[in-house]
């Protein structure tokens, strides 16, 4: 196998593991504090539910990256193939991938955040869901970026 094409396997690899890393910190830190708040007496009950569909906010980020993956793993091994396409191809990985597993973990952090207020006020949960969904726009403009940009690798 030629650099170009471990390069260009690197790439697809990266957009979908680097994204699965941040999706299970960003899951790990909300469920975390979706566990704390239920061993809570005071909270209600009937919360639960709203609290750990909070904690799984993050994992769509996973998604994004498989979507990514995809997209940059059927330009590895095409006829005109050569190190700058799969160099092309390792960056928009990593730098997607990147981008897409740091929004999983802010979205986690967010999240766990807003875990702890919708415990004490069920009220302001979908309030609190605002902002979880602010972060995830960046993951969705990281992949679409990449996705535009795989397009243009001839």
């Amino acid at each position: 196998m030629e650099w170009s094409q471990i390069l260009g396997y690197m790439g697809p690899a990266m957009a979908v593991g680097l994204p699965a890393i941040g999706s299970s910190l960003g899951c790990g830190f909300a469920a975390q504090a979706s566990h704390g708040a239920m061993e809570n007496e005071k909270v209600d009950p009937s919360v639960h539910g709203k609290l750990v569909a909070l904690s799984a906010f993050p994992s769509s980020q996973s998604i994004y990256g498989i979507v990514l993956m995809f997209m940059l793993i059927g330009k590895v091994g095409t006829p005109d193939f050569s190190i700058g396409i799969g160099f092309s191809i390792f960056a928009l990985g990593l730098f997607g991938g990147l981008g897409i597993m740091m929004s999983a973990i802010m979205q986690g952090k967010a999240c766990a955040t807003a875990i702890k207020a919708t415990s004490k006020n069920p009220s302001v949960f979908g309030k609190t869901a605002a902002g979880p969904g602010i972060i995830e726009s960046f993951a969705i403009f990281a992949m679409v970026f990449c996705i535009v940009a795989s397009l243009l690798i001839s």
